[in-house]
């Protein structure tokens, strides 16, 4: 019993209020998701910071891979959020999501020990 709604289609105002909340859904994602690799990143530095314990180092210390980790992790998760975004027929939704993957990805590159 298919009815009439099975022929609708979303009117224009619809479907730019859809793309509008997921656009807004996905920025407040990638706001939170690089506020959570800051925060680490600010917590791994408090962490290294010694009060002076009086000995001097032996050597130069070793390569901090972490902000590349990090920030790299970030770019490919969205990166493959604009994939699948594109995929999905949101083409500009996913656009800026593969342009900041290519600015996070550049930072990312950016940090290399």
């Amino acid at each position: 019993m298919s009815g009439a709604r099975d022929d609708e289609q979303p009117s224009e105002g619809e479907d730019a209020l859809t793309a509008g909340c997921l656009l807004l859904l996905m920025l407040v994602a990638d706001a939170a998701a690089g506020f959570l690799v800051v925060l680490l990143l600010a917590a791994r530095g408090l962490g290294r910071m010694d009060p002076g314990s009086g000995q001097v180092p032996a050597g130069a210390p070793p390569a901090d891979w972490a902000p590349l980790l990090y920030f790299g992790a970030l770019a490919l998760a969205v990166g493959v959020t604009g994939v699948l975004l594109l995929r999905l027929g949101h083409r500009f939704l996913g656009a800026v999501q593969l342009v900041f993957c290519t600015v996070l990805a550049g930072h990312a590159l950016g940090s290399w020990p």
